[in-house]
């Protein structure tokens, strides 16, 4: 399991302030492409998906593993909800540590954004994520 709270302000901040370069290092093209689908929205759906991979990386215990934030990413799915997809190193990682699902769920509020995720894992021997 794992959790993360965003201020919304600090991200807006950041986007005022480093710009795309802040959104590439961070954030994959489609979860940028999303954001600024609702320009009202952009910084609320950009700190919500920030908390998202970190609640992810928290949940895999994936801190010390080298995994970039573009290596996970959220999904928004044509019925609304959001699913993670992990690349590269997160996806090696979650493999490795037998993760056969990853449940999200996000909200914004007020300057707060969070995530929880839970990752279900294989019993010892079965196959993974």
């Amino acid at each position: 399991m794992g959790f993360d709270l965003v201020q919304i302000s600090t991200v807006a901040q950041s986007l005022e302030q480093f710009g795309a370069a802040y959104e590439r290092r961070i954030f994959t093209d489609d979860e940028s492409r999303y954001a600024r689908s609702s320009g009202a929205l952009v910084a609320q759906r950009l700190a919500a998906r920030f908390a998202a991979k970190e609640a992810v990386m928290k949940a895999l215990q994936l801190a010390e593993t080298g995994v970039g934030w573009r290596d996970i990413e959220v999904v928004k799915q044509a019925s609304g909800d959001c699913e993670v997809a992990l690349h590269g190193r997160a996806a090696e990682a979650a493999q490795v540590a037998g993760a056969e699902q990853i449940l999200l769920s996000m909200s914004h509020d007020g300057d707060y954004a969070g995530a929880s995720v839970c990752v279900v894992f294989a019993p010892p021997g079965n196959g993974s994520l």
